[in-house]
């Protein structure tokens, strides 16, 4: 066995994921900058149009609109909240 067969389908996840525009996720509602609330996934940062007021600490779904691969920030459209927080 080589070191290559071995090695074969691992990967790494990163601190910074990026994000296609189109793609749904969920996410949790971290907080709020300039009016606007954010999800942050790793350190990557998703700025969430159209949010209830009351988002921060709750699951949301989401539809990325745009993301910056450079500053790790994007844009992304509420869809609708589908948990909250448990702590």
């Amino acid at each position: 066995m080589t070191l290559g067969s071995f090695l074969a389908g691992v990967g790494f996840r990163t601190n910074t994921p990026s994000f296609e525009a189109g793609v749904e996720l969920t996410a949790f509602v971290t907080g709020v900058e300039d009016g606007s609330a954010v999800a942050r996934i790793g350190d990557s940062k998703l700025r969430i149009s159209n949010a209830p007021d009351d988002a921060v600490d709750t699951l949301v779904r989401l539809r990325v609109e745009g993301f910056n691969d450079d500053t790790h920030v994007g844009q992304a459209e509420y869809l609708e909240t589908v948990g909250e927080s448990s702590f």
